[in-house]
């Protein structure tokens, strides 16, 4: 029985250690995939009559000249400040008013966008099929847009090719949304029918000049055929990866943030990953081809999603984007948690005591079948010398042995598995909450209360975690044990190896861990009186 303690102990340290260490996400499979129509409904013909067609080229062929110096356009909600360049209608950054790069009054906000290369934008358009680079001159309708009220604007971009077409490229901003709408528009005057389909690129750099902990879990993120996919860097260096299997978003994300493409009425037909001549790692989302007859135009709409990883906020956008949100192999648990720690947050405006009340449920919810495990414990502590009896007076003879050691189980009403079955029940719920506080945004730069002011970061003096390596040794000391007195003694450095694990962990994790060992200890006191008596 010691030695398979021993084991279930020994086990239990290497699933917490690979699960403190694998961050990555997990494919993960989606129950109602959404349904797939056929490529002819992915292309919005908004224009039939042929003059009215000719009347929008001829206006847009007046008012643009084949080449127009390279400008920046600024659009500024209450969320983002957003910088397109004329080079391509690109969008160059994005700014969230919300949320700063470090945890400092005066620090910068969070700026997603390539900053490695000021050259390199984060979201371009070129075509395949026919000649349209990302390079290409556009010439916008507005010089800066600023959305001071409830209404959506839009913003034009025009290019004539001087080819015999033109591509508009019409983005929709709303005052209360990270998401934008993205219309790229082709309008054919040429003789001949014109057949290709629009690349939007993302590009992401392979190595942020940013030295932050949210890159940690940093790549390239798509949900492809009910599947999330996730790739990093290297695993595209040498070769490209393609996906085109019902395609809902392609994205770069970090652990907080995340920079995304998302399909409209089918409109991404494949995506194709890899690293570019200039080191930066490209996602080149493709739309389905198409087919522009003479004096007709057509049109293929997707949404842009740049911002912050808040499950709520990621929901609201649609096509399963909050999945780019993992959160392990318990997922299912994890986000009733995280859903629940901002329900208490509404209420009491601090997320550690959000996690402290959490907690207090948890422990009440598994309370029974904790007194149940203690209980065993205890009881089998109780018949240790007449296990010890036993085992000495059946050495030669072990199926005698098991008989006596079963019959002494029956007559004392013990289980030996009856303190272990409860524990690995809680398994679940504790990987559940510990993946929902580390990947968490709500937690990063949250005060809790004195010299812990964020919550997603380490305790700068670690006396959380020290406090709560003392705790864990003052639980382990009254845990009931059946183990030699050499074994116990092993087991007491456990404390000491969680303390040092601990050091670098959030503390808002530390929080859950230090609150529920305090709450244990109260627990074994009632319990161990309620045996006693």
């Amino acid at each position: 029985m010691e030695k398979r303690t021993i084991i279930a102990v020994g086990l239990s340290i290497a699933v917490f250690y690979i699960f403190s260490m694998l961050f990555g996400p997990e494919k993960s499979s989606v129950d109602n995939p959404v349904p797939q129509k056929t490529v002819s409904s992915e292309i919005k013909e908004p224009a039939t009559n042929i003059q009215e067609v000719q009347k929008q080229v001829s206006t847009s062929t007046q008012s643009v000249p084949t080449y127009v110096e390279q400008k920046d356009i600024i659009v500024e909600t209450e969320l983002y400040k957003a910088v397109f360049s004329s080079r391509g209608a690109s969008l160059k950054s994005m700014t969230l008013k919300k949320y700063r790069e470090k945890n400092v009054v005066q620090a910068k906000n969070v700026a997603l966008g390539n900053d490695s290369d000021p050259a390199v934008y984060e979201f371009s358009t070129r075509a395949s099929g026919f000649n349209f680079s990302d390079n290409s001159q556009f010439s916008a309708d507005a010089e800066n847009i600023k959305l001071e009220d409830s209404t959506p604007r839009k913003l034009t971009f025009t290019c004539n090719s001087g080819q015999g077409y033109i591509v508009r490229k019409i983005y929709t901003f709303f005052p209360d949304s990270y998401g934008i709408t993205l219309e790229t528009e082709i309008l054919n005057n040429s003789a001949a029918p014109l057949t290709g389909a629009f690349q939007h690129i993302m590009t992401y750099p392979a190595e942020p000049k940013v030295k932050d902990n949210r890159f940690d879990t940093a790549g390239a993120y798509l949900f492809s055929d009910g599947t999330l996919q996730t790739n990093k860097i290297k695993d595209v260096s040498n070769s490209s990866k393609r996906y085109d299997k019902s395609i809902l978003w392609s994205a770069f994300a970090d652990k907080y943030f995340i920079s995304s493409i998302l399909g409209e009425n089918n409109s991404i037909a494949s995506v194709e990953l890899k690293k570019n001549a200039a080191g930066f790692f490209e996602s080149i989302v493709s739309s389905p081809q198409f087919t522009v007859d003479s004096g007709k135009s057509t049109k293929v709409t997707h949404r842009i999603f740049v911002g912050p990883k808040d499950i709520d906020i990621l929901k609201q956008q649609g096509n399963s984007l909050e999945r780019s949100l993992d959160l392990g192999w318990f997922t299912v648990i994890a986000k009733p948690l995280l859903y629940t720690l901002k329900f208490f947050y509404k209420f009491v405006g601090n997320y550690g005591i959000a996690i402290i009340i959490i907690t207090i449920i948890l422990k009440a919810i598994f309370f029974p079948l904790t007194h149940k495990s203690y209980k065993s414990m205890k009881g089998m502590q109780k018949i240790q010398p007449e296990m010890t009896k036993l085992r000495e007076k059946y050495k030669d003879d072990r199926d005698a042995m098991n008989k006596a050691v079963m019959e002494l189980y029956k007559e004392h009403k013990v289980n030996p598995m009856g303190g272990c079955l409860p524990m690995i029940v809680q398994i679940p719920v504790f990987f559940a909450l510990y993946k929902s506080l580390m990947f968490s945004i709500e937690l990063r730069h949250a005060p809790f209360f004195f010299w812990i002011t964020d919550l997603a970061d380490k305790d700068p003096y670690y006396i959380t975690p020290v406090i709560m390596g003392v705790t864990m040794f003052i639980q382990q000391k009254m845990t009931p044990s059946q183990m030699e007195p050499m074994q116990q003694k092993m087991m007491l450095a456990l404390p000491v190896v969680f303390t040092f694990m601990f050091l670098s962990f959030p503390s808002g994790l530390v929080l859950y861990w230090l609150v529920n060992n305090i709450l244990t200890i109260g627990q074994q006191m009632y319990i161990n009186k309620l045996v006693e008596d």
